[in-house]
């Protein structure tokens, strides 16, 4: 007699219970939503022709890859918060359809900065240059929709947190929570930083978010021996 198939989801998170069932049409139109975001940033919509035709769109794979990078983050963070909470209250779908509306709106910006600052490191000019004044614009407006879609984070967390009671979050859980807001407002205020160093260092202000991952190592190293305490009972 042959066993039945088994088909196994992503597993969960070890410590927290995700409380989301079957996809639900709100997490169905995100995954929809981000998926024509992640094909707007295509290198190129047509096959090249010629060999210099496909020099050009080889040289826009970096700055495709980093984009998709940052799109995949933010996707997966909605993905882990919808899964761990299962939310759909009024207050958090106008928060995703928010969050989605910035996705959308910044994909041409985004692409259009890290090509342009691949062009300057390789020297070639598939984008224009900018001048000093827009390099600063440019940093600007990616500084503040940087901060804007992690501060939507913070606030779904927050509001997540304030109804732990309702969502039956254990201690384990309520500080996972509380982990994960910290680490989303820190976000959007690295975000805020570099948008207002924008204003008289665009360069510093783009290598301001390479501390990003000083900050998580730091905060997470803290944040795993106290979980650990907590979960082990101390």
């Amino acid at each position: 007699m042959e066993k039945p198939i088994r088909h196994h989801l992503l597993a969960p998170e070890k410590d927290f219970r995700w409380r989301a069932g079957e996809i639900t049409r709100l997490e169905a139109f995100c995954d929809v939503v981000f998926g024509f975001a992640l094909t707007l940033l295509v290198v190129s919509l047509e096959v090249p022709r010629s060999y210099a035709e496909l020099m050009i769109a080889m040289r826009g794979f970096l700055p495709f890859a980093i984009c998709f990078a940052q799109l995949s983050l933010i996707w997966y963070t909605h993905y882990k918060f919808s899964r761990r909470y299962g939310l759909e209250d009024s207050y958090t779908v106008v928060l995703n359809l928010v969050l989605l509306f910035l996705v959308l709106f910044y994909v041409y910006p985004l692409k259009f900065l890290f090509t342009m600052l691949f062009d300057q490191v390789t020297h070639t000019a598939v984008a224009e240059p900018a001048s000093s004044h827009g390099a600063s614009v440019l940093m600007r407006i990616y500084g503040i929709g940087f901060a804007a879609v992690f501060a939507l984070f913070s606030l779904m967390y927050r509001h997540a947190y304030a109804l732990r009671r309702e969502l039956q979050l254990n201690p384990v859980e309520i500080f996972t929570t509380r982990i994960s807001l910290q680490e989303n407002f820190a976000m959007m205020t690295f975000g805020l930083i570099s948008f207002l160093l924008a204003f008289w260092r665009p360069d510093a202000s783009g290598w301001f978010y390479s501390l990003i991952g000083v900050f998580f190592w730091v905060h997470g190293t803290v944040m795993s021996g106290r979980k650990r305490q907590l979960v082990n009972g101390g």
